[in-house]
């Protein structure tokens, strides 16, 4: 009775007026809503009012989205997100907007260093422990396992996930892609140059549900590279670090399917001891050359660079925005407002550096040493698509798609 009057009600507003005043709602409000009445449900599930909330600048509803471990016992450790507000300028005044959320889905909770975060894209989240993967949209709590690669190595080889995980959104076929990276070795390795390795690139597109083998240039391939916070999504392609002739940043368009490289600034060397992370500034690609943790540290040899690729890919449009005191740590985290540049520390606090003024402080923010991945997320309606069934050695499997709403009222 309640939903027939509530549906009776809303067909005496305005479509457009009902649409502007949802817009400036929080997702936590409108999945509620989608109970009041089947008009809005069906609304608020539309693909065109998803679309309009997610490009909507009513809002600027920006938050920090945090993975951290928390030990709770010996070698155990509970792997959780955390939303932040970032919208005062003090980092300091960071606070919770939601209760903090377990990682769905990866179960080991004795290893805190292997959950990586990769996106976000159109709202959606990728976890993975390299193993197994998630895709997750943490504004509605929906997400989905993704089925294990069926290629297996052969007998006595390893398959080493290099590079890690990529994910990206094909606007041409409207579906989500999944890159791995992997070089596939002798167990144990041999580490010497005649050593037999090969390297293996998979995709897995979404609206197919399954893998593919990605067919590549072998001889011209270049090596991986992982370095902790360095892996991005920028303008629909994904982006590692790897070796060539010199350092490069090695990018994989999802839409063309094609692999580039850029060169890195020319103080960027094949072998010194720098290590690199890449963020947004301004819009643009930015890459940080830092110290790490040295046991001498030099304060003039270590130095970090920040350097802006004002024209993307385009080599000759790197400038180097700011030069700061060497910073000894775990990784730069991220880069917020434009100027202040988060860091982990190897003891596993978090700092911020304000790059104007190179001021470095504390921030109120602890974990397990090394377990920190942050990124800058956006609240979105976006959708964890679906796949109905799967064939597998002539088999017809039926795939179990998880889809797990938290109690957004708590």
């Amino acid at each position: 009775m309640h939903t027939a009057m509530a549906d009776g009600n809303m067909k005496n507003l305005c479509d457009d007026m009902v649409i502007n005043i949802l817009l400036r709602i929080p997702v936590k409000s409108l999945i509620r809503f989608k109970c009041i009445s089947k008009i809005l449900y069906d609304l608020i599930q539309s693909s065109v009012f998803i679309n309009l909330h997610s490009n909507r600048t009513i809002i600027k509803d920006e938050l920090i989205l945090l993975k951290r471990s928390i030990k709770v016992a010996p070698r155990e450790y509970n792997n959780v997100l955390s939303f932040l507000s970032s919208h005062d300028d003090n980092i300091n005044d960071l606070k919770p907007v939601y209760p903090d959320l377990y990682i769905p889905r990866l179960t080991s909770r004795h290893g805190h260093l292997c959950y990586e975060t990769v996106g976000p894209c159109n709202g959606l989240v990728a976890l993975t422990d390299f193993d197994a993967i998630v895709l997750f949209n943490p504004a509605t709590r929906n997400y989905r396992a993704l089925p294990p690669s069926p290629f297996k190595c052969k007998v006595r080889f390893h398959r080493s996930m290099n590079g890690g995980l990529g994910f990206g959104y094909d606007w041409i076929a409207n579906d989500y892609k999944f890159v791995k990276i992997s070089e596939v070795f002798r167990d144990p390795p041999q580490w010497h140059p005649n050593e037999d390795r090969e390297k293996t690139v998979e995709i897995y597109d979404l609206n197919i549900g399954s893998w593919r083998v990605f067919n590549y240039d072998t001889e011209e391939f270049p090596g991986v590279h992982w370095f902790p916070c360095f892996e991005i999504l920028y303008k629909g392609a994904y982006h590692w670090c790897a070796y060539a002739e010199t350092k490069i940043i090695l990018c994989f368009d999802m839409t063309s399917e094609i692999f580039h490289a850029i060169k890195m600034p020319h103080t960027c060397h094949s072998y010194d001891t720098k290590r690199y992370s890449l963020v947004v500034l301004n819009e643009s690609l930015t890459l940080i050359c830092y110290a790490g943790k040295q046991t001498e540290p030099d304060p003039i040899r270590d130095l970090t660079d920040i350097w802006m690729m004002k024209e993307y890919g385009v080599y000759e449009s790197w400038i180097k925005k700011y030069t700061i005191k060497p910073l000894y740590i775990e990784a730069p985290l991220l880069l917020l407002k434009d100027h202040l540049l988060l860091l982990q520390s190897t003891s596993g606090l978090v700092m911020s550096n304000d790059l104007p003024s190179d001021k470095l402080e504390e921030v109120n923010l602890f974990s397990s040493a090394h377990s920190f991945r942050t990124i800058i997320y956006k609240e979105c309606l976006t959708p964890v698509p679906k796949v109905e069934e799967t064939v597998e050695h002539n088999s017809m499997i039926l795939e179990k798609v998880y889809l797990f709403n938290f109690n957004l009222m708590n």
